[in-house]
């Protein structure tokens, strides 16, 4: 029996090549929608950097300009002995006859409930006693006065007085103590008559 086909064209198997066909067109459908999300995403997440970098220039300016502003208000005869002072206190506590921690304690031991600390200011003077300024808050005299009484009490201060006596925006008592640190173990140095003079001046 003689088998021959008839047919012009050879067979083909259309189902799996359209299968074929289909799975890659998709493929490419899911390429192209990750592309543009992508390119989306790095398109906004661009414009975000550029607004920030901007933002970021302009915060530097400004800063720069306050920088100047500061700098031109700064008195180089007040910043010299400023510069001065610090160096005696670091060479102070470099020696070891001025204790950060000891100050503090005395400071935690005798301070009342309502007084504030605000700021601190160690100085060698010219007579060699070591003062230390204290700017305080409270809401009355009275507080500032058992403050001095329990510094004058705790051994480590001596002469302390309370000057510059404000009310401050909040409706605060601000006052600056002032007073003769003596280190945990240290002697007051004794002052020449001129330094007594001035300390009776200044408790006046």
């Amino acid at each position: 029996m003689l088998h021959t086909n008839l047919s012009t064209r050879p067979f083909y198997n259309a189902r799996a090549v359209q299968t074929v066909l289909a799975t890659f067109a998709l493929l490419v459908l899911a390429v192209t929608l990750y592309n543009i999300v992508q390119i989306v995403r790095l398109t906004v997440q661009q414009r975000s950097l550029s607004a920030s970098a901007v933002q970021a220039e302009r915060d530097a300016e400004r800063l720069r300009r306050e920088a100047a502003t500061i700098r031109a208000r700064i008195d180089p005869k007040e910043l010299t002995v400023v510069a001065g002072q610090a160096r005696e206190a670091n060479a102070m506590i470099d020696q070891r006859t001025f204790s950060w921690t000891g100050l503090f304690e005395t400071f935690e031991a005798t301070l009342p409930a309502d007084v504030r600390i605000t700021s601190v200011q160690p100085r060698l003077e010219q007579n060699g006693m070591f003062y230390v300024g204290v700017t305080v808050e409270a809401r009355r005299a009275e507080d500032v006065d058992a403050f001095v009484e329990a510094l004058e009490k705790s051994g480590t201060f001596h002469n302390v007085l309370p000057n510059e006596e404000q009310l401050n925006e909040a409706g605060l008592l601000e006052a600056v103590i002032d007073g003769v640190y003596i280190a945990p173990g240290g002697e007051v140095a004794q002052p020449t008559r001129a330094s007594a003079s001035a300390d009776q001046r200044r408790a006046r």
